[in-house]
C-alpha cells in the first residue's frame, strides 16, 4: 500500500518541472515531508492542458453518505480497477496524478515496525498514478478527492512491502490523465517502477502526521549494519 509520502518542492518548482498550464488559483503549496489520508495535496489532471487542483486524500464516491469513507480507499488496486463499482467509471473520465517525490513504507522486522524512505535515485519528482471523484455534503459543498493506485512491488523493493504505489514515467503522464485516451490503453501503463528507485531506513520520527520537518526523510543507520 502507500500511506505516506512527500512533496517538498515548492509550487514555482512543480510548474517548471511537470510542465502545468494552469494552477488553481485558490490553492497554495508549501513543502510537506510527512503527508498523511485527509490531506489535501497538488493534483494533476487534464483541462484542455495540464492542470494542478488541490484534492483530499482518501475516495469518497460521489454517491457515499459521508467522507468517512475516505479514509478506507486511500489506495485501490491496479489489478482490480474494471471490477469495482467505484473505480470502474473513474478510469474512463477522471484519472489523476498524484505528484510526489518520495513514500514510506514500513518493514515488518523482529523489533517491530521499521520505516523507508522511497524515492528517486536523483531526487526527481514520483508521478503517481490515481484516480479521483467529486462529492457533494449536505451543504452543497464540493470535496474532490482521490485514491493512490497499487501494484506489486519491484523487485528490488519485494523485501519491504507487498505492494507499491504505480509511478508513472514522465513521459506517459498524458496517456494516464487525458481521458480522450481510453482506459485499455492506460492500464498498460499501471506496472511496477523498479529502476530509478532507492531506499533509506528513517527513523520512527515518522509515524506520527504531525511531524514534518527534514528530519522525516533523514537517512538512520540500523542497530548491526
Amino acid at each position: 500500500m502507500c500511506g505516506r509520502f512527500t512533496l517538498t518542492r515548492d509550487g514555482t518548482d512543480l510548474m517548471d518541472i511537470l510542465e502545468i498550464e494552469n494552477w488553481s488559483s485558490d490553492f497554495t503549496w508549501n513543502p510537506n515531508y510527512n503527508i498523511a489520508p485527509t490531506q489535501e495535496t497538488p493534483i494533476l489532471t487534464f483541462n484542455r492542458g495540464r492542470f494542478i487542483q488541490t484534492m483530499r486524500w482518501g475516495l469518497v464516491p460521489f454517491w457515499a453518505k459521508d467522507l468517512k469513507m475516505g479514509s478506507r480507499m486511500i489506495n485501490a488496486r491496479a489489478e482490480t480497477l474494471t471490477e469495482k463499482p467505484a473505480f470502474r467509471s473513474l478510469l474512463r473520465k477522471q484519472r489523476c496524478i498524484i505528484v510526489t517525490d518520495g513514500y514510506y513504507e514500513w518493514m515488518q522486522t523482529d523489533s517491530g515496525k521499521q520505516p523507508f524512505y522511497i524515492h528517486h535515485r536523483k531526487n526527481q519528482i514520483l508521478p503517481m498514478a490515481g484516480l479521483w471523484d467529486k462529492w457533494l455534503d449536505e451543504n452543497e459543498k464540493e470535496w474532490n478527492t482521490y485514491t493512490i493506485i497499487t501494484t506489486e512491488p519491484a523487485e528490488s523493493l519485494s523485501h519491504i512491502h507487498n505492494r507499491m504505489p504505480v509511478i508513472l514515467d514522465k513521459s506517459h503522464i498524458d496517456y494516464w490523465i487525458n481521458c480522450d485516451y481510453p482506459p485499455d490503453e492506460a492500464l498498460g501503463y499501471l506496472k511496477p517502477q523498479e529502476n530509478p528507485l532507492e531506499f533509506y531506513p528513517v527513523s520512527t520520527f515518522v509515524n506520527s502526521p504531525e511531524n514534518n520537518t527534514e528530519e522525516c526523510i533523514e537517512h538512520i543507520k540500523l542497530e548491526g549494519s
